[in-house]
């Protein structure tokens, strides 16, 4: 065999989670060697590249500074302990910390622009990390550049995130119901955001932050609604809901990435971040509330705030997750949450959000901006001491992707636009009459809109 043969580059990198850019990991090794030794990893210093930090945001960055420091000590004593090729090694070491050094970065350009100072930019670049001398090749995955900018692919979903719904046996389950079940529903009919309601915030979860979710948003029912809408203006915005239902609605955008160039190819929360392709408009947006299989349903407070799903649920484990996939024809039978459907020919492909459905009496929002609701049990039980509330049920059709693969939905850039992260936000601005008669049609048994 001839030595540069032998010299092979065993490294393969991870996409980097966060920022569009790519994890690179450097590794040469001699192919004749008996035995070689882990070698370690290095990452770029953080502190040397922030700006001034404002004295409120301080105690924050510091700790996360502190954080970077022991995710990189503890991805060396992984490396040092994990046996077998650098493939294995990259899968168990570098892409993980990836995940956790991207993270960690965004909470700190998030409490440098909370404390009023600007977003520091370029920040994400640092969470790179290398492995192996620094003469080594670069080598990224999915033919990604070494100068760690993204390209239409390298970023996800990969082939394996797809499959032929008509390979699924049924696995919906249906809950009966008892006796004192609220059988009804209501109805708020809000468009498919055909006028293009767009932005990359989450006033959720990123209250006053531009650009918090880093990937973009379709919207319905309240008009204007960003980072910094307050419950004020959203109870004075004008909406595209027919009844009068200023609540606002949104998810992340689905793209048709084949190729397609978007009109936001270079802006934050599209192809800066890998979000690209063009924008699909859904063919149907539903806005079901429907009640307890176990009781009749209290009022939801105003401004309740509640998100389903978790946008990073590939890195958080999934604990969270509550992505629904399925196409028409097949929903009441299958639902898939961690793989995109390959949908027959004449059947449109849908998404479905069920969001929480117990109240816990007294919050709009929490810390978390979980623990103040919560899903109800596999009998259709809400857990000691919440209280049963109208459960949203979404509903999103798209046309034109029957036999498909070239579909993705937004994703922040560490989370490969995998099917698992789809998630959705909701905010009840309903005036308090228009909640009474939404409650009083589902404990009823009523169908209103």
């Amino acid at each position: 065999m001839k030595r540069s043969r032998r010299n092979a580059l065993l490294a393969v990198a991870g996409l980097l989670l966060g920022g569009g850019g790519l994890v690179a990991v450097n590794a040469i090794a001699n192919a004749g060697t008996a035995t070689r030794q882990p070698e370690a990893v290095a990452c770029p210093s953080v502190a040397e590249r922030l700006p001034r930090i404002p004295g409120p945001a301080r105690g924050e960055v510091e700790r996360e500074l502190h954080l970077l420091k022991q995710q990189t000590e503890r991805a060396n004593a992984k490396m040092s302990g994990t046996r077998g090729g650098d493939d294995e090694r990259i899968r168990i070491v570098l892409q993980p910390l990836g995940t956790e050094r991207a993270a960690a970065l965004e909470r700190i350009e998030i409490a440098i622009e909370r404390a009023g100072a600007e977003r520091p930019r370029g920040l994400q670049s640092l969470a790179l990390c290398t492995a192996g001398g620094g003469d080594a090749n670069r080598v990224t995955a999915g033919g990604g550049n070494t100068d760690g900018s993204a390209q239409q692919g390298d970023n996800g979903p990969s082939a394996e995130d797809f499959v032929d719904i008509t390979s699924f046996a049924p696995n919906v389950q249906r809950i009966g119901k008892g006796r004192n079940a609220s059988t009804g529903s209501f109805v708020s009919r809000c468009g498919v955001n055909e006028k293009g309601q767009f932005n990359s915030d989450n006033v959720i979860v990123a209250p006053g932050v531009g650009n918090g979710a880093h990937h973009t948003h379709d919207y319905v029912g309240a008009l204007g609604v960003d980072a910094f809408t307050t419950n004020e203006s959203l109870a004075a915005a004008r909406t595209t809901c027919t009844n009068g239902d200023r609540s606002t609605y949104y998810w992340p955008v689905l793209r048709d990435r084949d190729g397609v160039e978007p009109s936001d190819a270079d802006q934050p929360g599209g192809g800066s971040e890998g979000n690209v392709g063009e924008i699909l408009t859904p063919a149907s947006v539903s806005l079901q509330f429907v009640g307890s299989p176990r009781t009749k349903v209290a009022s939801m407070p105003r401004f309740l705030r509640i998100i389903t799903g978790d946008a990073k649920a590939n890195a958080n484990g999934g604990a969270n997750a509550n992505a629904r996939w399925s196409c028409t024809g097949f929903e009441s039978r299958v639902e898939l949450k961690d793989k995109y459907p390959i949908c027959p020919q004449g059947s449109k492909v849908v998404r479905i959000s069920k969001f929480q459905s117990c109240w816990d009496g007294a919050n709009t929002d929490s810390a978390n901006h979980r623990s103040h609701v919560a899903f109800a049990d596999a009998r259709g039980n809400c857990p000691t001491g919440f209280r049963a509330i109208p459960q949203l049920v979404q509903r999103v059709t798209y046309n034109g992707l029957a036999g498909s693969t070239r579909f993705a939905v937004d994703s922040f850039p560490e989370s490969f636009h995998k099917p698992i992260t789809d998630h959705g936000d909701f905010i009840n601005a309903m005036s308090d009459p228009l909640m009474r008669k939404a409650v009083a049609c589902i404990n009823t048994g009523r169908r209103c809109g």
